[in-house]
């Protein structure tokens, strides 16, 4: 199969790996940011930014499939004067350019990496969002993927070709930054954390299940025109997390069990609700659509995720 992948961050580089164990797969890769060692086969073009590529079709040439993960991530404290454009430029003008040279030329399946917060910010216990979900994102970055995928929904009625949405979880895996690396960080220096009596649920993915499943989606029949949340299945609470975590590091950790009400309150007083939502909130999916439709299973434990994670995180403390 003939695909054409964009980006080359966290989610990118993993999918390059998995998609050339299959040997009847050819690549090529577009990116913003150098090809760091590509495997020898793989067509690489660098560019500027997604939202100034003038000929995407040159680039795409005869692929069969775009997988599209490059994107806007989300910002912490965006300082932006409209974040919201800024967003759009990229996740949705950009996206719908590529989307509609690939039509042009005859691709067959776009599959676009979305995101959770299309759905929104939570979830109530017991009630973990579903694939089918009215949309209700919060927002700029989840508005801005919510706009994509419906111009790619409308671009596929009118042109034939196929849409896949996958809207992934908080992903971690080798290479992990941000939060999940800080995390990490805390845990292995001994760090107290006020998150010993924490019992919500919070869904993840590992970048092992995550890729797998785009891989699936890429040339699945029942994929076509179909939106996917994924996860590994398994929710753990923030308490959960940080225990299995800190084994998996080989660390003692020292959490303190404070109420979630006085952490929520604090965290109010200080004007920090949306840490506390993350760290106290329940968000979880429901994959029981992955499971029936494409037949599919998280090829990955959580335990085993965790593992390589830390890992790859001890191994770059000893750079």
């Amino acid at each position: 199969m003939k695909i054409f992948l964009t980006g080359l961050g966290f989610v990118g580089t993993q999918l390059v790996t998995h998609l050339l164990q299959s040997p009847e797969n050819e690549l090529r890769v577009v990116s913003r940011t150098p090809s760091k060692a590509l495997p020898a086969g793989v067509h690489f073009e660098q560019v500027d930014s997604l939202e100034k590529v003038t000929d995407w079709r040159a680039l795409i040439g005869d692929a069969e499939v775009v997988i599209h993960t490059a994107a806007r991530v989300h910002v912490m404290n965006d300082s932006c004067t409209d974040p919201l454009d800024e967003y759009r430029k990229v996740n949705v003008r950009g996206t719908l350019a590529l989307a509609e040279a690939a039509a042009a030329v005859g691709v067959k399946r776009f599959v676009f990496v979305s995101s959770i917060k299309v759905n929104g910010e939570e979830t109530l216990p017991g009630a973990p969002y579903k694939a089918d979900d009215v949309p209700a994102p919060r927002d700029p970055y989840g508005i801005s993927k919510l706009e994509a995928e419906r111009a790619l929904q409308a671009l596929s009625a009118n042109t034939g070709m196929e849409v896949v949405i996958v809207r992934p979880v908080l992903v971690y895996g080798p290479r992990v930054r941000a939060n999940f690396y800080n995390m990490m960080n805390w845990l292995f220096k001994g760090v107290p954390l006020p998150l010993g009596a924490i019992n919500n649920k919070r869904s993840l993915v590992s970048i092992y299940n995550l890729v797998d499943f785009i891989g699936v989606c890429a040339k699945h029949p029942g994929a076509a025109n179909q939106t996917f949340l994924i996860s590994d299945g398994q929710d753990l609470s923030t308490t959960e997390l940080l225990r299995k975590m800190g084994r998996a590091l080989g660390v003692s950790v020292r959490l303190i069990p404070v109420p979630a009400s006085m952490l929520k309150l604090a965290a109010s007083m200080l004007g920090k609700s949306g840490i506390s939502q993350r760290l106290c909130g329940f968000l979880q999916v429901d994959i029981e659509k992955n499971r029936q439709l494409l037949n599919w299973v998280p090829v990955c434990s959580v335990e085993e995720g965790l593992a390589n994670t830390a890992q790859d995180f001890l191994k770059g403390r000893k750079v």
